[in-house]
């Protein structure tokens, strides 16, 4: 695949342009244009209603836009979200992107190993080798020797680690994040937001992440600010992407 434009810029990961999308009587998006490139962490920023988590929504298939395109570099090339059926969009999430919201949405009864490698499992991986893997992740995010402990057994900022690990393991291009912070105190909030920039922009990957923290977008390469459905703030230049670095292990 081309990873590269003529004047050396990295091409978008993911493209979304002219997006609407309504529900009922409310306009959430009207005409949205937004890009992200590897090694961008891009922040969306905006009062309540301004329509930042639909756009979050529409750009990872969680809704389909009423109109508009959405198109994601993949593994095997670009794919058009927008013309992807509910099945197949659901198939888009679960092998080329990764989620983190703001209450983990892990699962209480699993161990924090067995979180992590269940999306690798469903995928049809090994048990062992899947959760080698996760250990790894686990590990390279300040849990080592906690694989066993069930997620009730962790604190609020080990388990949004635990829920980044689960995003990361898969080896997803793209995370999104929705407030991935606004359940934490400010100091564990700070060590979260270091493992999530840290596990993504360090592999030249990039990150979406929704945001009502100055101090979380601030740590951002962009930020990009909405009102009214629409973007009133496209953000600032593209930054050089990091150099790559390998992920923990392969369950592959």
């Amino acid at each position: 695949m081309d990873v590269t434009r003529h004047d050396d810029r990295p091409v978008p990961l993911l493209s979304g342009s002219g997006l609407f999308k309504s529900y009922g009587p409310t306009q959430a998006l009207a005409g949205v244009d937004l890009s992200v490139r590897p090694g961008e962490a891009v922040a969306i920023m905006g009062a309540s209603g301004s329509g930042k988590t639909t756009l979050l929504h529409v750009l990872a298939g969680i809704v389909p836009a009423d109109a508009g395109t959405v198109a994601l570099q993949t593994r095997s090339g670009v794919v058009r979200v927008d013309q992807l059926g509910e099945a197949a969009r659901s198939r888009l999430r679960r092998e080329e992107l990764g989620f983190v919201f703001q209450q983990g949405l892990l699962v209480p009864e699993l161990t924090a190993v067995e979180n992590v490698a269940l999306p690798l499992m469903l995928a049809g991986h090994d048990r062992r080798a899947a959760e080698a893997h996760a250990a790894g992740w686990l590990a390279a995010l300040g849990l080592a020797g906690m694989e066993q402990r069930r997620i009730g057994q962790l604190s609020g900022g080990q388990a949004q680690r635990v829920a980044i690990a689960r995003a990361q393991a898969g080896g997803a291009r793209i995370l999104f994040a929705d407030e991935p912070t606004g359940a934490l105190d400010s100091a564990t909030s700070a060590e979260v937001m270091t493992a999530l920039l840290d596990s993504t922009l360090r592999q030249g990957h990039a990150l979406v992440v929704v945001t009502h923290d100055p101090q979380v977008a601030a740590r951002c390469t962009r930020t990009v600010r909405m009102r009214d459905g629409r973007l009133a703030d496209d953000g600032g230049a593209v930054p050089d992407a990091p150099a790559p670095i390998a992920a923990p292990g392969a369950a592959r």
